[in-house]
């Protein structure tokens, strides 16, 4: 799940339905919700695929500000899948749709954010992955800290002055 370009789903749903079920369009409705307002809403296919884009933006998001994330393979993976998806936006005339051109915009939003979650985290590395600074070297002539505490520790204490 790691690599897997989950925007990939829904651009793959649309390419079956236009390439697969030429009968069958984007605009069709699945089902009607009747609202509190008794105002019918006609749920379309295009509306589904859009709602089922956004939801896995969200874990797209979430899977790319994860600690150790594989950030390289996820961005080539969201570029290539957002190159492939404004191609057949540009070039088939099957594609030139609302519907089509919002999920190559929620494309586009994922490498942004990627790229925008790994400068960031480059801008502030935590302590754990930031690099080890280097030793400072210690002269043979300062002795080891815990036998200075231990001389002090056996001082005697000096005597408090008369009042």
């Amino acid at each position: 799940m790691i690599g897997f370009p989950l925007l990939l789903i829904p651009l793959a749903i649309c390419n079956i339905i236009v390439f697969l079920m030429p009968g069958v369009a984007l605009a069709t409705s699945v089902f009607t919700v009747t609202l509190v307002s008794a105002v019918s809403w006609p749920v379309t296919l295009g509306d589904v695929l859009i709602a089922l884009g956004i939801l896995l933006l969200m874990f797209e998001v979430i899977k790319g500000a994860r600690p150790g994330a594989k950030f390289f393979m996820d961005h080539l993976l969201s570029l290539m899948v957002f190159a492939g998806a404004a191609a057949e936006f540009v070039l088939l005339p099957q594609f030139g749709t609302s519907t089509y051109f919002l999920l190559t915009l929620l494309a586009l939003v994922d490498f942004l954010c990627g790229i925008a979650l790994r400068a960031r985290r480059s801008a502030r590395l935590p302590a754990a992955e930031a690099p080890a600074p280097a030793p400072v070297p210690v002269p043979a002539s300062v002795p080891p800290a815990a036998s200075v505490a231990e001389s002090v520790l056996l001082d005697p204490a000096e005597p408090a002055p008369p009042r």
